[in-house]
């Protein structure tokens, strides 16, 4: 799997996952980095370092849309955003919690970038897929629905999304954006449910495709 020049996040994009989390919505888009080095494609196992090996809470899944930018971009009028748009996908922005909000010193970078952390579908061309806030995403663990929800649910559209994020600023060609994740994570349920090695996490995005990826510890 090529390893994109840049990873951007967006977190709480979905209403019901920000609450679920005990958050309010955001005014605006929460963005944070991603390390490029963590994709992986579809099958790969998203192994669990020692590093992550920490008291609960632990490790998640989080089902999302990615775009994939074909063009440098910056600043891309909203109506003009999917011009810049190369291609989608199916991927899931495997997240530590632990490092995320408690020895990340405020930042969610850390816990969002350990090498596997990103699992990528195959880009599917933006001219087979249709309107980008008219798809379902589902996330499958073990079999089980854990999320599900349309793209017509997030709070800021993608195109609003690459507006304001090449807002005086070059989005690289190759960009990989996550457009955020609907409510369902482990960290939401009760009791928590984060990911164990022998688990199986499947993200199916409709008219888009799917990743798929095994759960396991990494070598010692």
């Amino acid at each position: 799997m090529k390893r994109p020049p840049a990873i951007l996040g967006i977190g709480k994009n979905f209403p019901s996952h920000a609450r679920e989390l005990g958050a309010e919505p955001p005014q605006d888009p929460v963005v944070f980095h991603k390390n490029p080095a963590a994709v992986i494609a579809d099958g790969e196992p998203i192994l669990l370092p020692q590093v992550v090996r920490t008291p609960d809470p632990g490790v998640d899944y989080e089902g999302e849309l990615a775009v994939i930018l074909g063009w440098d971009a910056k600043d891309v009028p909203e109506a003009e955003a999917r011009s810049v748009i190369s291609h989608v996908a199916a991927a899931n922005d495997v997240s530590q919690r632990w490092w995320q909000w408690q020895a990340g010193g405020g930042q969610w970078c850390r816990g969002k970038s350990f090498d596997t952390f990103c699992p990528l579908g195959e880009p599917v061309p933006i001219e087979r897929v249709g309107d980008l806030q008219d798809l379902l995403i589902t996330t499958r663990l073990n079999g089980d629905v854990v999320q599900q929800d349309s793209t017509g649910s997030m709070l800021f559209s993608v195109a609003r999304l690459v507006a304001e994020l090449s807002r005086g600023t070059t989005l690289l060609a190759g960009t990989l954006l996550l457009t955020g994740t609907p409510a369902g994570v482990g960290a939401g349920r009760t009791p928590a449910r984060f990911l164990q090695p022998g688990d199986h996490v499947e993200v199916i995005i409709t008219g888009v495709g799917r990743v798929a990826n095994p759960v396991r510890l990494a070598p010692s």
